[in-house]
């Protein structure tokens, strides 16, 4: 146990808090219900012209309030992470209205070739689910329109869990080529589908933690389908497309090196209710205008407000 010593309080401190204590919940009322403070103060101030000693020596005891302030390291960093909190990008509710308005259209290949147009609508819930899961999965470094033609050749072989598993590798993967890494989907799909008949009877989990378990499912694919299959928001999807116009508008604090710090550093400051629009409205906006290589700036809405607008 610390001696009043050792904590660096005097003992005129340690009285005056025993004596407030005293006065906590649960102690008797002052008699007649006065207040006794401002008569304890009078009273002090005629012992301090009396003794200035004592007076001195009170004016020490009140400083010592200042001990149980932060410390200026510890108030400097709070001062930060308010700053943070409280930071978005300059010009971003602009920028984002420019971009649904060159939206407006919707005819980017994502538009009508994207997930939700690769499953069979006629199909049981379960099934369009998984539905939803696979062609999440085949979409990875894959053209739009590429993964649709693979989920048409699926879907008229048969796309159900039970179907998948009872055909061989090298069928499946004359289904879906030539989606990027053709080879190892087969190989994530037969897994992936093999776990959800054992633990989930046929259909997908509801997490996003169970589903990037899976194998060949990241945390995108898991955003995806949370939203498409299950109808809930539960993140940002963040794929190429996404990463990359979020760094050229500045819509991260930094410079950010992948998709899922990307994902991270939006869901610092977009507001939750602007998430599930994000995907779809900034991958049609990467695949009309804001392209990989030589993107067309020039038609762009937002070439005054974007840091990265090169000159026509």
């Amino acid at each position: 146990m610390c001696s009043p010593r050792d904590s660096g309080l005097s003992m005129a401190a340690v009285r005056m808090m025993t004596r407030s204590r005293s006065r906590g919940l649960g102690a008797a009322p002052r008699r007649g219900g006065e207040e006794t403070a401002p008569l304890q103060r009078r009273e002090a101030a005629a012992e301090g012209k009396k003794n200035p000693s004592l007076a001195k020596h009170q004016r020490k005891t009140q400083k010592l309030k200042v001990a149980y302030e932060a410390p200026g390291h510890e108030k400097g960093e709070s001062h930060k992470a308010l700053e943070a909190l409280g930071w978005e990008p300059q010009d971003w509710r602009q920028q984002l209205e420019n971009i649904r308005t060159m939206r407006s259209g919707k005819d980017a290949p994502v538009d009508w070739l994207g997930v939700e147009h690769c499953h069979d609508p006629s199909a049981p819930p379960k099934v369009q689910r998984y539905q939803v899961l696979l062609s999440l999965m085949l979409s990875s470094q894959t053209k739009d329109q590429v993964t649709a033609g693979a989920m048409q050749r699926l879907r008229a072989h048969g796309l159900t869990v039970d179907s998948i598993l009872q055909t061989d590798d090298a069928t499946l993967g004359s289904l879906i080529y030539p989606v990027g890494f053709w080879r190892s989907k087969v190989k994530y799909i037969k897994q992936t589908s093999a776990i959800l008949q054992q633990r989930y009877g046929g259909d997908i989990p509801a997490s996003v933690a169970e589903l990037v378990a899976l194998p060949g499912v990241g945390p995108k694919m898991a955003h995806l389908a949370m939203a498409v299959a299950w109808g809930t928001v539960s993140g940002i999807a963040v794929d190429t497309h996404v990463h990359r116009i979020a760094n050229r508008l500045r819509w991260t604090r930094t410079m950010t090196t992948s998709p899922e710090k990307t994902r991270a550093a939006l869901e610092e400051w977009l507001p939750r209710e602007l998430w599930g629009e994000i995907n779809g409205l900034l991958v049609g906006f990467g695949q009309q205008t804001c392209l990989p290589v030589r993107p067309r700036c020039g038609a762009c809405l937002n070439r005054s407000l974007c840091p990265a607008a090169q000159s026509p």
